[in-house]
């Protein structure tokens, strides 16, 4: 089963944020193999840290929220909430399969908050498939309600990026400037 993990960085917390980054990626390497994504998130400056985003295949809702809760940063009190969805890779492959690589042009996490879970929309992928780093639905645990849709994206900007998906359908599209994850080469 595959999990989108948002977490959403609580104000203030940057310096402790830093201050476990050794910590956080230890922990983040020991889930290597079930990662499709993951990657930091940032406000509109593009610098200042506003979250972290890990999308992976795990046994079940469960061990999704152990991953979750168990990450040091969460511990320690950096995160202020967190999004946790039972997810589908309609790609079928992760974010160091997309054919774009790490760098080059802007990249964006979206995430539409379904509007009525009996209209589910965006559920085949867009047809500009090249520019996408991963796509597919948001739903329930048992994986039968749709609740919206993830994505993470490469556009020119966040109007391009919020436009992969169809905009009267959701309550909410956030976007968030996103970039690959992981250490440092």
């Amino acid at each position: 089963m595959e999990f989108l993990c948002y977490h959403r960085d609580r104000p203030g917390s940057l310096s402790l944020r830093y201050e476990l980054v050794e910590e956080h990626w230890s922990y983040m390497d020991r889930y290597a193999k079930e990662m499709i994504a993951r990657g930091p998130t940032f406000g509109d400056d593009g610098d200042t840290l506003t979250g972290s985003v890990h999308i992976l295949d795990l046994p079940d809702p469960a061990a999704a929220r152990a991953f979750a809760f168990d990450e040091p940063g969460y511990q320690a009190g950096i995160y202020r909430d967190v999004l946790i969805r039972r997810w589908r890779n309609l790609l079928g492959r992760t974010m160091w399969d997309f054919p774009g690589g790490r760098t080059g042009g802007n990249r964006y996490l979206v995430i539409g908050l379904g509007l009525d879970a009996e209209q589910a929309a965006d559920l085949t992928v867009p047809s500009d498939r090249d520019e996408l780093i991963a796509y597919g639905p948001l739903l329930s645990d048992s994986g039968a309600t749709w609740l919206g849709t993830a994505a993470l994206v490469r556009a020119p900007d966040p109007h391009a990026a919020r436009a992969i998906l169809t905009p009267d359908r959701y309550a909410d599209i956030e976007v968030h400037n996103w970039q690959f994850g992981g250490r440092p080469s």
